[in-house]
Formats: structure tokens, sequence, C-alpha cells
């Protein structure tokens, strides 16, 4: 199992450590609806370091992402961030992503899952046949994302880079609490606002940086937060976790994902998922939130009234904003108008829900 740079600071907080994608990561400190209502509220850092970065270089570095992603990344400026995704060979997907333009044309940086860093890398480079400079940066790389309506506000004395008017899917690079060449972007998974620090762990930086934000931050009531949080956090926005709501047998089209989806350019299974388009998809995921009581858990099936088998449940919680269940599932289409009522087999019992429109804080 692999730690972070920051793994130390985690167990001698206190965190509530298990094993993710391989790291040993927090859990949560405090409790997950606590640690969740600080990110809501104010601010809070979460120790990401564990996701995969790679660098793409050349002339022909555009053309490399143009055929292996669904979005169009010929639209991205120097400062500009899109999310995207990874097709397969039969339309489902390798993994979701964010493309980084650093350079137009010359210069990208993919941040892809933790748990597919190998998966991604391997699948990418059977596409390089223009010698397209790579890079697998990820274990050199810290990644901290602090999130929250307050967390610009706290670290921007932090930096002379205007991070509190930083717009959303770009970012900037300069110095951070003393540490040169920092990427800071605005691409968050929570909904609440806030950036993402990218920077190599050299000369004592994870420490330095580490350090600098809760000396500034503490005071003002920024905590460090888990990745149960994270969960909850994103879920309540209705974001993808790669693995529970896409993944290699999902289309972009039956997980939502029809708008970074671009038939403009050539690109990976193209054909396919644009057959798909014209013939109609055959199930959608959805949101979903509980009119009895009740969670919804990965993996239980979703039922109509009848009893009949209609779909399944890919994610779901408690949401602490709402004080009340939700979720997201694939259901057939038939049953996937908002409002629509579902049924979520909990222990042989069924137990009504009804389709909702994420986000659903």
């Amino acid at each position: 199992m692999k730690n972070t740079p920051f793994t130390q600071k985690h167990i001698a907080l206190g965190a509530k450590m298990a094993e993710f994608a391989g790291y040993n990561m927090p859990i949560s400190y405090t409790g997950i609806n606590d640690e969740h209502a600080a990110v809501r509220k104010n601010a809070g850092v979460f120790d990401v370091s564990h996701m995969g970065e790679f660098i793409l270089k050349g002339e022909n570095a555009l053309d490399l992402i143009q055929r292996v992603t669904t979005n169009d990344a010929s639209k991205l400026v120097a400062g500009q961030a899109q999310y995207s995704c990874l097709p397969n060979a039969t339309g489902g997907i390798v993994d979701d992503l964010i493309v980084y333009c650093v350079e137009p044309n010359k210069t990208y940086m993919l941040v892809v899952n933790a748990s597919n860093i190998e998966k991604d890398w391997n699948w990418i480079s059977q596409f390089n046949t223009k010698q397209v400079e790579m890079h697998n940066i990820s274990d050199k790389t810290c990644l901290l994302a602090i999130q929250g309506p307050n967390a610009t506000k706290i670290l921007q004395p932090l930096t002379e880079l205007d991070i509190m008017n930083l717009k959303y899917y770009t970012f900037v690079k300069g110095t951070f609490a003393g540490v040169e060449n920092v990427l800071i972007s605005a691409t968050g998974y929570t909904g609440s606002g806030g950036v993402e620090i990218y920077f190599e762990d050299s000369n004592g930086a994870a420490d330095k940086i580490w350090d600098a934000i809760f000396e500034i931050g503490g005071p003002q009531g920024l905590k460090p937060i888990g990745l149960g949080a994270r969960d909850t956090l994103r879920l309540e926005m209705g974001y993808c976790l790669y693995g529970n709501d896409i993944d290699d047998t999902t289309s972009p089209l039956e997980g939502g994902l029809g708008w970074i989806t671009k038939f403009t350019k050539d690109f990976t299974a193209r054909p396919i998922i644009e057959a798909l388009k014209a013939a109609g998809v055959q199930r959608k995921l959805v949101g979903f939130e509980m009119l009895e009581r009740g969670i919804p858990r990965h993996d239980y099936l979703i039922k109509d009234a009848a009893g009949n088998a209609i779909g399944k449940v890919t994610s779901g919680t408690q949401a602490p904003s709402l004080n009340k269940a939700i979720g997201l599932g694939y259901v057939a289409v038939s049953h996937s108008s908002i409002d629509a009522e579902i049924y979520i087999d909990i222990r042989n019992t069924l137990v009504k829900a009804k389709v909702v429109k994420a986000p659903f804080a």
C-alpha cells in the first residue's frame, strides 16, 4: 500500500485511514457529516495526491488527445481545462478525466482517476503512433483540493496569483506559499467552489504547503477532510464516480455525458456511440430521492411498482445537507422521466423513491 507525502499528517491528526486505489488514505477525521458541513459552509482540505497526472508534449500532442477523448480539446486555450472521457473500443468508458491546456498544440496535462493510472497510461500509449512525448508524473505530483465558499479567500494571502477570481475550469501557475511552479485550478468535485493545487514534492514542498495552509486557515475554521465526505459532497451534486456510476460497460450517452461527446471530430468508437445516439439509449443514469425510509446502496436493484427489475443503484447515501437519502442509478428509459415513481429493493422490501433532477443540493 502506497503513502502520499501527507500520510503522516493524517495519522497525526487522528484520521481514520483505509486503503483506497492502492493508497493509505484518510476516510474521515471528525466524522463525515461534520466534515461535509465544513466544506459546504466554510472550507476544507482534501489530500488527493493519489490521483494520476500525465504530461503530453509535442506537435502531435493535441492530435493524440483528440483521438482518445470524446470532448473537443482543440477549443482549449492556455490556462483552460476541460472535462472529458476516454471511450473504449466498444463505446464504454475507460475513464473520465480532466485535460489541462498548458500550451496550445504543444503541452497538456491529463488528470485521471487513481485506480486507473496504469490502465489509462496503457490505453493512451497504444494510440501514440506519432511519437508524442509522454510522462507519467503521478508518483511525484502532490495534489491538495481546498474546497468551500471561503477557500480562495483563506488562501489568497499565500500567493500573488489572483485565485479569488479564477473562473471555473481555468488554472494559473506560479508561486504559492513560497513554492515555485505550483498549478492552481478551479475544477472542483464538491460543488462548493475552491481550488486544487498541484506541485512536485521536492525540497520539502509538501510539508511547507500543508503547514502554510493550516497556519493561515486553522484560525478561520479550515479543516482537513477525508474521502468519506468527498463522496457525499460529489453525490449531492450528481457528479459521477468512476467504477460506480460509469465504467467500461456504460456509454457516455447512458451516463449523461452526451455534453462532453463531440461528433465534430474522430475519436475511438465514435461510430458505435453515434449509432447509439441515433437509435436512442435503452437505459439512463438518473438521480433519485427516497420517499420512504431507507438508504440506497451500490448494486441494489431498482424495480417498478409490480416488482419487476428496471435497473440498479450505482451510488447512494443519506445526504448530510438535505437530511434525506439520495442516489444515482441506471433505469430503463421508460422509467427515467422526472418525478417517475421507482422502488429500491432494500433487503427484499420495495422502498418508494422518485426520479429527480441533479444536482440534488
